[in-house]
């Protein structure tokens, strides 16, 4: 008999995410991992580096919960409502653990992924050019040009323990197939020593489908069918953006206790 597709997503995160490690959870407004981060929090990991271009409510569970100890990160923020009032907490508070930030511009973090997927000691990124963050972020240096000898902004590359994103599709083989807004999730991945897919759907073979990237089967550890994982974000041609719960979210996390609730509510607080 089959598994549970939440049974499976349990085993899955079980085996790739372990305490400690850097976790890159990527997806921009769109594709975002919600149910694979759910279940981090319901394993209760902790010490956790977290990397995510734009982190906003998935990250704020996480950092609500205790589970991380450092956030690498180009923006953040609930989008189009407001603050994200647990990560504040965090770093102005320390509450419920200390959390540490390393902050860069977008285009400085992309060119930190795609380093790490081609294997290069470093990426130079132009974003940083007369501005003063250089000597302000970790992992930003200069160097020579050895064309114009003219100092350029570099970074080093993340090469996370594990990346999990969403998709749309994937095949049985484990090609994966997703379209709509993208960010850096095929980035992440091949940057990353282990990768989990959640999808909407697998299916026999891929059909055509414009302007879609593919992960070939060999650069995904795991796929695991997970209909709906994306809420309340959205996946183009399934689901729509639940908007209500966005706004609604801002209520929730403003206060400690009203958090604490609403997870032990829902089966994801460390009381539960």
């Amino acid at each position: 008999m089959n598994q549970p597709t939440d049974s499976l997503l349990e085993e899955a995160v079980a085996s790739l995410v372990h305490d400690g490690d850097t976790v890159a959870l990527e997806g921009f407004s769109h594709l975002v991992p919600f149910e694979a981060a759910r279940a981090i929090i319901r394993q209760g990991r902790r010490e956790l580096t977290l990397v995510r271009m734009v982190p906003d409510l998935l990250t704020d569970q996480l950092i609500g919960e205790g589970c991380l100890a450092r956030l690498l990160f180009s923006w953040a923020g609930n989008p189009g409502v407001g603050s994200l009032h647990r990560f504040r907490d965090a770093v102005e508070n320390d509450w419920p653990v200390p959390l540490e930030i390393e902050e860069h511009t977008h285009a400085g973090l992309a060119a930190r992924y795609q380093a790490g997927a081609a294997g290069l000691p470093f990426m130079p990124v132009h974003a940083y050019v007369g501005t003063d963050l250089t000597p302000h972020v970790s992992h930003v240096g200069l160097v020579d040009d050895p064309f114009t000898g003219r100092s350029t902004p570099v970074v080093a590359p993340i090469r996370p323990d594990v990346a999990i994103i969403h998709a749309q599709r994937a095949d049985r083989a484990g090609n994966v197939q997703l379209w709509g807004v993208q960010g850096v999730q095929r980035e992440a991945v091949l940057a990353s020593r282990r990768s989990l897919v959640t999808v909407e759907e697998i299916v026999d073979e891929l059909p055509s489908q414009p302007g879609a990237v593919m992960l070939p089967a060999w650069t995904v550890t795991r796929v695991l069918p997970v209909p709906g994982g994306t809420w309340p974000s959205y996946a183009q041609g399934f689901n729509h953006r639940d908007e209500e719960f966005y706004g609604g979210w801002d209520r929730i996390s403003r206060d400690r206790a009203t958090f604490q609730a609403w997870m032990s509510e829902h089966g994801l607080g460390s009381a539960s």
